[in-house]
């Protein structure tokens, strides 16, 4: 899945972005969701793999994408 796709999902459910990463290793930015206090960290690949969309989703407390 595109990359955009998975943050306007992340947007759409009241996640909020954190921080960037560095700007090499790692490669991430990090993702909050205020009603839940729950963290993730999304790689900035223009391509995600649907389970690690998936995996995000869950770590937040949101629907997954597509639901």
């Amino acid at each position: 899945m595109k990359r955009s796709t998975l943050l306007l999902h992340l947007r759409r459910h009241g996640c909020v972005l954190k921080r960037e990463g560095a700007a090499h290793s790692p490669a991430h930015s990090l993702w909050t969701n205020p009603s839940t206090g729950a963290t993730e960290a999304v790689p900035r690949h223009t391509e995600i793999g649907n389970n690690l969309a998936r995996k995000i989703c869950r770590g937040l407390g949101i629907p997954e994408v597509g639901q």
